[in-house]
Protein backbone atom coordinates (compact mmCIF):
# COMPACT_ATOMS: atom_id res chain seq x y z
CA UNK A 1 0.00 0.00 0.00
CA UNK A 2 2.52 2.37 0.96
CA UNK A 3 4.81 1.88 -2.04
CA UNK A 4 2.07 2.14 -4.87
CA UNK A 5 0.90 5.78 -5.50
CA UNK A 6 -3.24 5.31 -4.86
CA UNK A 7 -2.26 6.66 -1.64
CA UNK A 8 -1.39 10.45 -1.03
CA UNK A 9 2.11 11.09 0.43
CA UNK A 10 2.18 13.69 3.00
CA UNK A 11 4.83 14.93 4.70
CA UNK A 12 4.26 16.30 8.00
CA UNK A 13 5.94 17.55 11.62
CA UNK A 14 5.13 16.17 14.90
CA UNK A 15 4.61 18.88 17.50
CA UNK A 16 7.46 16.92 19.42
CA UNK A 17 9.62 18.15 15.59
CA UNK A 18 9.60 14.52 14.23
CA UNK A 19 9.00 13.88 10.73
CA UNK A 20 6.45 11.75 9.23
CA UNK A 21 4.38 10.42 6.59
CA UNK A 22 0.84 10.72 6.46
CA UNK A 23 -1.13 8.50 3.55
CA UNK A 24 -4.58 9.41 2.87
CA UNK A 25 -6.64 8.01 0.11
CA UNK A 26 -6.28 10.56 -3.16
CA UNK A 27 -9.66 12.35 -4.04
CA UNK A 28 -11.42 10.75 -7.31
CA UNK A 29 -11.74 13.17 -10.21
CA UNK A 30 -14.41 13.83 -12.52
CA UNK A 31 -14.39 11.33 -15.50
CA UNK A 32 -13.52 13.21 -18.80
CA UNK A 33 -14.51 12.16 -22.32
CA UNK A 34 -11.77 10.05 -24.03
CA UNK A 35 -11.52 12.31 -27.67
CA UNK A 36 -12.40 15.60 -26.62
CA UNK A 37 -11.37 15.65 -22.35
CA UNK A 38 -14.42 17.68 -22.20
CA UNK A 39 -15.96 16.84 -18.48
CA UNK A 40 -18.63 13.84 -18.39
CA UNK A 41 -21.75 15.04 -17.27
CA UNK A 42 -24.46 13.40 -15.58
CA UNK A 43 -22.03 10.76 -13.71
CA UNK A 44 -21.75 10.71 -9.89
CA UNK A 45 -17.83 10.61 -8.71
CA UNK A 46 -18.91 9.35 -5.19
CA UNK A 47 -17.31 6.44 -4.16
CA UNK A 48 -21.02 5.26 -2.59
CA UNK A 49 -23.41 6.56 -5.12
CA UNK A 50 -26.12 4.00 -5.11
CA UNK A 51 -27.86 2.54 -8.53
CA UNK A 52 -26.20 2.15 -12.00
CA UNK A 53 -27.78 5.01 -13.30
CA UNK A 54 -25.71 7.38 -10.86
CA UNK A 55 -22.53 6.05 -12.38
CA UNK A 56 -22.45 6.08 -15.71
CA UNK A 57 -25.37 6.52 -18.40
CA UNK A 58 -27.40 3.85 -20.50
CA UNK A 59 -26.78 5.28 -23.74
CA UNK A 60 -23.97 3.90 -26.08
CA UNK A 61 -20.36 4.74 -25.24
CA UNK A 62 -21.73 5.55 -21.94
CA UNK A 63 -19.41 7.27 -19.38
CA UNK A 64 -16.44 7.07 -21.46
CA UNK A 65 -17.14 9.56 -24.40
CA UNK A 66 -19.58 12.76 -24.17
CA UNK A 67 -23.07 12.91 -26.01
CA UNK A 68 -21.48 14.98 -28.91
CA UNK A 69 -18.55 12.56 -29.72
CA UNK A 70 -20.66 9.66 -29.35
CA UNK A 71 -23.46 11.15 -31.64
CA UNK A 72 -20.25 11.79 -34.49
CA UNK A 73 -18.69 8.20 -33.89
CA UNK A 74 -22.37 6.82 -34.59
CA UNK A 75 -22.79 9.18 -37.69
CA UNK A 76 -18.83 8.32 -38.83
CA UNK A 77 -19.64 4.71 -38.32
CA UNK A 78 -22.74 4.91 -40.98
CA UNK A 79 -21.10 6.44 -43.38
CA UNK A 80 -18.09 3.90 -43.13
CA UNK A 81 -20.44 1.18 -43.55
CA UNK A 82 -22.57 2.57 -46.61
CA UNK A 83 -19.25 3.66 -48.66
CA UNK A 84 -19.50 7.32 -48.48
CA UNK A 85 -16.43 8.15 -46.19
CA UNK A 86 -13.29 6.28 -45.89
CA UNK A 87 -11.53 5.64 -42.56
CA UNK A 88 -8.61 7.94 -43.71
CA UNK A 89 -10.96 10.74 -43.44
CA UNK A 90 -11.76 10.12 -39.64
CA UNK A 91 -9.42 11.46 -36.76
CA UNK A 92 -7.03 8.97 -34.85
CA UNK A 93 -9.17 9.38 -31.59
CA UNK A 94 -12.16 8.36 -33.24
CA UNK A 95 -10.74 5.06 -35.43
CA UNK A 96 -11.07 3.18 -32.34
CA UNK A 97 -14.54 4.13 -31.46
CA UNK A 98 -15.40 3.42 -34.60
CA UNK A 99 -14.30 0.12 -35.44
CA UNK A 100 -16.48 -0.60 -32.58
CA UNK A 101 -19.36 0.23 -34.28
CA UNK A 102 -18.49 -1.08 -37.66
CA UNK A 103 -17.40 -4.63 -35.65
CA UNK A 104 -21.11 -4.57 -34.30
Amino acid sequence: MQRSRSMRRLDRVTPTGRHVVHYTRRKNSMPHCSICEKELSGISIKKNAKGKSLKTNSRIFGGVLCGTCASEVVKYASRIEHGEMKMSDVSVKQRAYILQMVSH
